[in-house]
């Protein structure tokens, strides 16, 4: 009988400490993500919040999606949270990810100076924008880091048939920050998603000239890795960040980031389990 009781009270333990919050190793995880969730400051506003609720350490690798995306692919993080939804999706049909979930969303933007060279403020479309900064070979700072938001730019350049070469076209390499502050030292023409830019708006002598369209839209997705890529893949850390960022109680933290600064949210939360 005492052996039954301990073999129970054991089993009980086990179930217990691969639950959420009470697993005893590998209490950290890696969430490769974008540069913009950091820059923006979301993540040091909602990340305390896992960590204190569910016990696991999160380690933040903050690049662009394409090089978060391929972190997953590599086995080097546990889960992503990025904005690039066709590569997102490719992620996981090529058996990459487990699922993908929407998380959030705002916009993008596209910025210049206050001279507007290419007479770009209130076009109706992004696209159309875009050919007007083409004719008039006004000087345009692109991130060119495979990020998500140098591939939504690149989707735009190629629905205009136009492939943006010379000395008008400088590609960065880095983050929307330094990519923001090059722009504005340029006196340039670029594209940032709005949480960035607002964080970053008192530094830059760069306005708003095309923002709301439906062409413009930014979503972000989080995804957990696929364990079976590689042993060293936290399922469980991975699987509880996944939960928790769906959350109505996430959702709303989300959503309340950014309006005491800015009044207005940074990013509209928009989960659907």
């Amino acid at each position: 009988m005492k052996r039954r009781l301990s073999l129970f009270f054991i089993f009980l333990i086990l179930l217990i400490t691969i639950s959420c919050g009470k697993q005893v190793n590998n209490r950290e995880i890696i969430l490769a993500t974008t540069t913009s969730t950091r820059d923006s400051g979301l993540l040091d506003y909602i990340l305390p919040e896992f960590e204190k609720e569910y016990g696991y350490k999160v380690n933040v690798v903050a690049v662009g999606t394409g090089q978060a995306i391929r972190l997953g692919m590599d086995g080097n993080a546990d889960v992503l949270l990025v904005h690039s939804k066709e590569d997102e999706e490719k992620f996981v049909r090529e058996g990459y990810g487990i699922e993908r979930f929407d998380v959030m969303y705002n916009d993008f933007v596209i910025l210049g100076p206050k001279d507007d060279r290419a007479q770009i403020k209130g076009i109706s479309t992004a696209k159309d924008a875009l050919k007007k900064i083409y004719s008039a070979k006004a000087e345009f700072v692109s991130r060119g880091d495979e990020s998500g938001t140098h591939k939504f730019e690149k989707r735009l350049w190629e629905k205009i048939g136009i492939n943006p070469q010379g000395d008008w076209y400088v590609k960065v390499g880095k983050g929307m920050a330094e990519t923001l502050l090059m722009a504005s030292e340029k006196g340039a023409y670029t594209i940032s998603d709005r949480a960035t830019y607002l964080t970053l708006k008192e530094k830059l002598d760069l306005e708003v000239l095309v923002e709301g369209k439906e062409d413009l839209k930014n979503q972000y997705g989080v995804i957990a890795v696929n364990p079976n890529k590689n042993s060293r893949i936290n399922k469980d850390g991975a699987q509880c960040f996944v939960e928790w960022i769906l959350s109505e109680k996430t959702q709303r933290l989300i959503g309340e980031f950014g309006k005491e600064k800015f009044g207005q949210s940074l990013f509209i939360p928009n989960a659907k389990k």
